[in-house]
């Protein structure tokens, strides 16, 4: 007997899977892509993360929370090691891991269902729920992407244009 998944559990993880794949995901890449090897694993400061670190952090937390502790897959994390990285992990070495590993966690999240989201899970320690673990990556992974994007500003000093407002059509009559 299948689960049962309403019209707002799909709603919910499809835009979750939309974030991770769609948004974020070509944000990173393209910060990659306009940082050199060098600057990919460079740190203001020894308190601070490269943005290789925050990508291998990224890796990390998707696969502990997601695809281990959603999908069932065992989970072999070195927290640690993703901030003690010091490089130099090739730029497409990192974007081959990213990509593979959004791509492996929005297939658990295709198929979760009411009973998976609402099931209790320790991971990390944590006692949560799948609901909690989906929407905690998700806003993890905005988090960091948010990161990278800041460290690419200021490597670059320009804007990447990741923001666009629509257009709106002013209708006849001024209204």
């Amino acid at each position: 007997m299948k689960s049962k998944t309403t019209l707002s559990t799909r709603l919910f993880l499809a835009s979750s899977q939309r974030l991770l794949a769609k948004q974020s995901l070509p944000r990173i890449v393209k910060c990659l892509q306009e940082l050199s090897e060098e600057e990919i694993w460079w740190r203001p400061n020894s308190s601070s993360n490269s943005a290789g670190n925050l990508v291998l952090h990224l890796c990390g937390n998707v696969h502990q929370w997601i695809i281990s502790g959603l999908g069932g897959t065992e989970d072999k994390r070195e927290r640690d090691r993703e901030f003690a990285e010091q490089g130099p992990i090739p730029r497409q070495a990192l974007v081959a891991q990213l990509r593979r590993t959004v791509r492996d966690a929005c297939r658990v999240l295709a198929r979760l269902s009411d009973d998976l989201l609402s099931r209790k899970y320790v991971i990390q320690g944590f006692h949560v729920t799948g609901l909690d673990a989906a929407f905690g990556v998700t806003e993890h992974f905005g988090y960091h992407t948010g990161q990278i994007i800041f460290i690419t500003k200021l490597k670059r000093a320009h804007d990447l244009r990741f923001t666009r407002l629509p257009v709106i059509k002013k209708k006849k009559g001024g209204r």
